[in-house]
């Protein structure tokens, strides 16, 4: 059971191994969105991610016996690292089963707490299943990174800590991959104000917990397929399921398109770091109708590979018009080349590539194609540029930009 005196219990243990993850008010989302928009940056954990608290208050819980037996868990990253975190902590042994998928850095941080990690599976549930069949080989603990009364009582105590800090909070939104910190955070939150509302947010190629509200129970859905890999859920916690039913208010699913805006908004505007399941509340704050409402989006999770990062940065800068790419054609003779570079210098374009063909047209000296990637400073900036090359006789098409 999820019990207040649960909650308060848990928020007392996890303070032991817990940094203070202080609300962070947004000018900058107050602004776009019309209300008061604060961030409870869990990214900030020690192991990047809100998952220690679930750990750690779970393996508190376990007797002597089960501590000297091992424990294992399956996880995409984040709750990996905090079971991994809270062994070492309780001195006991940790076997993590992660996806083949999982990032490097997971994985490498995963192994530095000092738990085995075994890669298994194209997906969470695949890690999940092996993950089963070696506790019952070894006798190991199993703990479920979502589907447990006693991690959805270690994650519920972020929002032991958002009404300490903002007793008026009006909304609160929370990210959902299995459902446990939904569970959570949005059963304490109703015990301590009923006319409170939460929302759960998750990605749209990957909402299991909202398929499985429209059905009434739990369903399990044929794929997967989502940038924010620590939500890639098929099958939520049945566990958790209905402390979900009765208190999350809403779910609101979001595109992988706005997910990569908003990791530029969070890098941009507040120089921090979050994970793409981290930012799902994030991008969900323009679906909001409300107006001049206190609003908490908890950022789950920051720990994000360089890789991952660079390919999210070079996608927003594109779906922002930040980057372009263009075709121009032009005859093969000295001196078109700088003259089209010369057009593009005047409006403030800055060429980042060139791409010369000179064979789109059996007749050279009619036309070759030259491709201009660009950097430019919005969607304004870059019709400018467009609308002068036009002008200019070269008759420009955009093209896909491939950086």
């Amino acid at each position: 059971m999820l019990t207040l005196e649960k909650f308060e219990e848990a928020s007392e243990v996890v303070k032991k191994v817990t940094l203070e993850t202080k609300l962070v008010y947004s000018s900058y989302l107050s602004q776009q969105t019309g209300n008061k928009v604060y961030l409870k940056p869990e990214n900030m954990q020690m192991t990047g991610a809100y998952k220690l608290r679930g750990a750690y208050y779970k393996v508190s819980t376990l007797s002597e016996e089960e501590k000297k037996k091992g424990i294992i868990t399956a996880s995409a990253g984040n709750h990996a690292q905090g079971v991994a975190f809270a062994a070492k902590e309780f001195k006991t042994k940790a076997v993590i089963v992660m996806p083949t998928t999982t990032p490097l850095i997971k994985v490498n941080r995963t192994k530095s707490y000092g738990a085995e990690v075994v890669l298994f599976g194209d997906v969470y549930d695949e890690a999940c299943q092996h993950a089963l069949e070696l506790a019952e080989k070894h006798g190991y603990t199993f703990i479920h990174p979502f589907d447990d009364p006693a991690v959805a009582t270690g994650q519920g105590t972020i929002a032991m800590e958002i009404f300490q800090e903002l007793p008026l909070v009006d909304y609160i939104l929370v990210p959902i991959g299995g459902g446990g910190l939904a569970a959570g955070v949005a059963t304490l939150a109703k015990m301590m104000n009923p006319k409170i509302k939460v929302i759960g947010v998750e990605p749209e190629n990957a909402a299991c917990m909202k398929a499985s509200l429209k059905a009434g129970k739990v369903v399990t859905l044929d794929h997967v397929s989502t940038i924010a890999d620590g939500t890639a859920v098929k099958t939520p916690g049945s566990v958790v399921f209905p402390y979900i039913q009765k208190n999350l208010d809403e779910i609101l699913t979001v595109s992988d398109e706005d997910l990569i805006v908003a990791f530029l908004d969070m890098v941009e505007n507040h120089k921090m770091i979050v994970e793409n399941s981290g930012l799902l509340t994030v991008a969900a704050l323009k679906q909001l109708t409300v107006k001049n409402k206190k609003i908490v989006s908890i950022l789950s999770g920051g720990n994000m590979d360089v890789i991952t990062m660079s390919s999210v940065v070079q996608q927003g800068l594109i779906m922002r018009d930040r980057i372009f790419t263009v075709s121009v054609l032009l005859p093969d003779k000295p001196g078109e080349l700088s003259r089209v570079a010369a057009v593009i210098a005047k409006k403030n374009g800055n060429v980042i590539k060139l791409e010369h063909n000179q064979f789109v047209s059996t007749n050279r000296s009619a036309a070759v194609e030259l491709r201009i990637t660009l950097e430019a400073f919005g969607t304004e900036h870059k019709q400018e540029i467009m609308d002068t090359l036009e002008a200019k006789g070269y008759k420009p098409k955009l093209v896909r930009t491939n950086i």
